[in-house]
């Protein structure tokens, strides 16, 4: 018997290679990604633990120069004692902060957020030991600098040019003095580094005299926590102090943590590929199982046991997860590079290290692709058991009776409608509803997957008269041939249908959640240009306020500047704001009162927080500002609660004699005639052609708060690609086993008349309807799940409304009929070759 599967793995090697395909696929993306991990995990460990290989003790605080309620940070007095203790070779200040450097065009180079700047701290022998320099050497004058290798080339710059860097301050013009290499993770990162002389470095971000962080450095020998003991009692209140090894081993946990949910995202759809390639494979071992009825009730009548077919069965499946899985696993090295190259070609920059291949991705590899192989066998090798030895003496190939239908499609109800009702319990419950949508949603799959060849009959009627109208003779035999074997059909069907369930799922979602997004903006800013710090991270200065009101045609300017007030004890958010100028850059909708107030130093109240007091415009309430004085302030008006704004609006010219420098996170700019490039020329003039200030149109607000959500899109588009495949490797697969079957029916259809070309018109909408029918089931289902996912999270998606995007809908059926004509092309051109004479003798 052993010889026997081994002989018809031989035999029907053309057939199986869809299989083979189709857990190759997917034991590589297994592979590839435990692989990428782990070199990716490793890389980032060296490199940290290269970072720490020389630090003894590293001290940090979380000062800046915007931080007044925290002590300043480590004085350099600090700094010395710390060198003088038993033990330590060098202690280095540190400090670091936003620095974004102007490329030829005179735009930021890098991603804003990853733009820093540091302090370059040489030793005795003139260097500092955290940077390698390529060209020249660090700064030593307050009107030079160093910048990194990467920003350099980004920015064409080499030694002796003039860079303009911009801070948190105006921009300014350094001297380059060298170009370094580094390991910094915002290099790596896609951003920039910027190394100024320390006194100015203190200046920019702290103060003079004090730093953020400090390493120290041990003579060989020392004991490092010895010097930890020593330099804690020196440190002040913010200051925090770790091994250098501590810190490593942190930092090495932190990158295990971290990779652990790309880990297993990438392994998720990896999953979903093998869960489509399951009904591939079952298919296929179906068909080969149907063909052999008269060889294997043959068996079964010269003496093989059933035990014996289904081994027999289950060892072909065996050889093929075998085969698979070991190609499977080459193919992942091969995505584990490709990975990296990917991530390189987006601008982040990985460390350098070599590709680790530990024994578990080899065994995850056999493992899946051997179990996966087997467990899709099962039924077929269960069938081909019960073949009666009978079926010898005739062509009857086992049919699946009535009453195996009937206790299929019972249980396949049963538990689609219990999927359906926990989906709609999960969604009535709202956010405490997830696990219970998730329940709903893998029960709904497994029973409409059950259901599937139940349903293939009505679903498929509905189309045939059309069909057979507009392709005649090829498009009635196509239906009646779609629905001739159920089972074969909503197996095909279920592949496409699993991951068009999943892309439609995202994709209403997505857009659902963009056109939420969309509509808080277009709704809310009535501006043409939202100003704010590239960085994200730091505010404007006042300074930026005043230019934009005096650049050419500009209309209104208001701040939406960040503060607090406690009134009547209890502590509210406030949005500082320019009076008159508020109403014509965002949509304030007056409930009661006058905005018009403002202007006399009186605030306004949302109606909810009005409400929730008791307060109504023309009420007194008493107020303490930010340094702790008291008032009471008039009540001027109650607005209607809008997500884009603070629950109170207060003048800036209220609050700002209360505060040390004021935080204004974005500026809006209204100008006359709308948004136009001579306009945003006049705004990028006015501010000195910051390159560290962005100026964004309402289309760029648009796409800095919804553009995330088609990234991560795109992203999961990509991912589900694999499942994907395997499915139209599934059509193909079928298909062309379809066809072998058919020779003799097909042979006969051509000497009655049917030509060559009808021929291939039937197969290839056989494969139409085939793939159409599993991308409704999937488009039906995955939008119920993405409403009901929807109920649970809409409470906190200001604006959620469902939204069904009919473009993409659309766009998948129409993909899904080109994979139908796609996966045809190799069954049509087959059944047309038959030779009608050969095709007729076939049995």
């Amino acid at each position: 018997m052993f010889k026997t599967a081994l002989r018809n793995v031989l035999a029907h090697k053309a057939r199986l290679l869809m299989t083979v395909l189709a857990v190759m696929l997917g034991v590589a993306f297994v592979s590839g990604t435990l692989i990428f991990t782990d070199t990716l995990g490793n890389a980032f460990r060296h490199q940290s633990a290269k970072n720490y290989d020389k630090v003894a003790v590293a001290v940090t605080t979380y000062a800046s120069a915007d931080d007044t309620d925290r002590e300043a940070g480590i004085s350099e007095q600090t700094l010395q004692k710390m060198a003088k203790l038993d033990g330590v070779a060098s202690v280095t200040g540190r400090l670091d902060g936003f620095a974004g450097v102007a490329g030829t065009d005179g735009r930021l180079i890098g991603q804003g957020w990853a733009n820093k700047g540091g302090n370059f701290a040489p030793g005795k022998d003139g260097k500092d030991p955290s940077y390698t320099f390529a060209q020249g050497s660090g700064p030593a004058r307050d009107d030079q600098i160093a910048l990194d290798k990467d920003t350099a080339a980004k920015g064409d710059y080499t030694v002796g040019d003039n860079v303009r860097v911009a801070t948190n301050g105006p921009v300014k013009s350094y001297k380059l003095t060298g170009i370094f290499t580094t390991e910094d993770g915002a290099v790596n990162a896609g951003g920039s580094l910027v190394l100024f002389d320390t006194p100015v470095a203190q200046q920019l971000y702290l103060k003079p005299g004090y730093f953020q962080n400090a390493n120290v450095t041990a003579v060989p020998g020392a004991d490092a926590q010895r010097i930890l003991t020593g330099i804690e009692p020196l440190l002040p209140k913010n200051a925090e102090a770790k091994t250098g090894k501590a810190l490593a081993d942190e930092e090495a946990k932190n990158i295990e943590t971290g990779l652990s949910g790309l880990n297993q995202m990438l392994l998720g759809f990896a999953g979903i590929a093998l869960f489509v390639g399951i009904f591939l494979i079952s298919n296929t071992f179906t068909m080969l199982v149907a063909q052999r009825t008269r060889e294997l009730a043959l068996m079964r009548a010269v003496g093989a046991s059933r035990g014996q077919v289904r081994r027999s069965v289950l060892t072909e499946a065996l050889v093929v997860g075998v085969i698979a899985s070991a190609i499977g696993f080459g193919l992942g090295l091969a995505l584990a590079a490709g990975l990296r190259s990917v991530m390189s070609s987006f601008g982040a920059k990985l460390p350098a290290g070599p590709m680790i291949v530990s024994a578990t991705p080899v065994v995850a590899a056999l493992a899946v692709g051997v179990f996966v192989t087997l467990l899709a066998a099962l039924l077929p090798a269960w069938r081909a058991a019960k073949i009666p030895p009978v079926a010898a003496m005739n062509s009857v190939h086992g049919v699946a009776t009535t009453k195996s239908l009937v206790v299929r499609n019972s249980i396949g109800g049963v538990i689609a409608l219990g999927g359906a009702a926990a989906i709609v319990a999960g969604a009535a419950a709202g956010k405490d509803g997830k696990y219970l949508i998730g329940l709903g949603a893998f029960l709904a799959l497994v029973g409409v997957i059950i259901l599937i060849p139940l349903l293939s009959r009505p679903v498929i009627a509905l189309v045939r008269p059309a069909i057979a109208k507009v392709f005649g003779v090829s498009g009635k035999l196509a239906s009646q041939n779609a629905v001739r074997n159920p089972r074969r059909t909503g197996a095909t069907a279920s592949a496409l249908a699993i991951g068009l369930t999943l892309v439609t799922g995202l994709s209403v979602l997505g857009v659902t959640i963009g056109a939420a997004i969309d509509k808080v903006t277009t709704d809310n800013i009535k501006a043409d240009y939202m100003v704010q710090m590239a960085s994200g991270r730091s505010g404007l200065d006042n300074d930026v306020v005043s230019a934009l009101r005096k650049a050419p045609g500009v209309t209104a300017v208001s701040p939406k500047q960040s503060s607090y007030l406690k009134i009547g004890g209890t502590e509210q958010s406030v949005a500082g704001v320019t009076p008159g100028d508020i109403e014509k850059v965002l949509a304030v909708e007056p409930v009661s009162g006058s905005l018009a107030t403002l202007g006399q130093n009186q605030i306004a109240v949302d109606d909810t927080t009005a409400a929730k007091h008791g307060w109504k415009a023309g009420s007194r309430v008493p107020v303490e500002f930010e340094d702790k004085k008291k008032t009471e302030l008039t009540i001027g008006a109650t607005y209607k609660e809008n997500e884009f704004l603070d629950s109170v609006l207060a003048p800036t010219a209220l609050l700002d004699p209360h505060g040390t420098k004021p935080y204004i996170p974005q500026v809006f700019v209204k100008v006359d005639g709308g948004a136009t490039s001579a306009h945003e020329k006049a705004l990028v003039d006015a501010l000195g052609d910051n390159p560290a200030i962005s100026i964004m149109d309402q289309q760029d607000i648009r796409n800095a708060f919804g553009g995330m959500i088609n990234t991560l899109l795109n992203i999961m588009y990509g991912l589900l690609a694999m499942a994907l495949i395997i499915a139209v490797l599934g059509v193909v697969n079928t298909l062309a086993m379809s066809v072998f079957e058919r020779q003799q029916e097909i042979g006969m259809l051509r000497a009655i008349g049917l030509d060559r070309r009808r021929v291939k018109t039937m197969i290839r909408l056989e494969a139409v309807v085939i793939s159409l029918f599993g991308a409704v089931i999937g488009v039906g289902l995955g939008s119920f799940l993405a409403w009901a996912i929807g109920q649970t999270i809409k409470g906190s998606i200001p604006g959620y409304a469902l939204v069904m995007p009919w473009d993409r809908i659309a766009l998948f059926l129409a993909l899904a009929a080109l994979v139908g004509v796609l996966a045809a092309m190799w069954p049509a051109r087959s059944a047309a070759r038959l030779n009608m004479l050969t095709a007729i003798k076939t049995e």
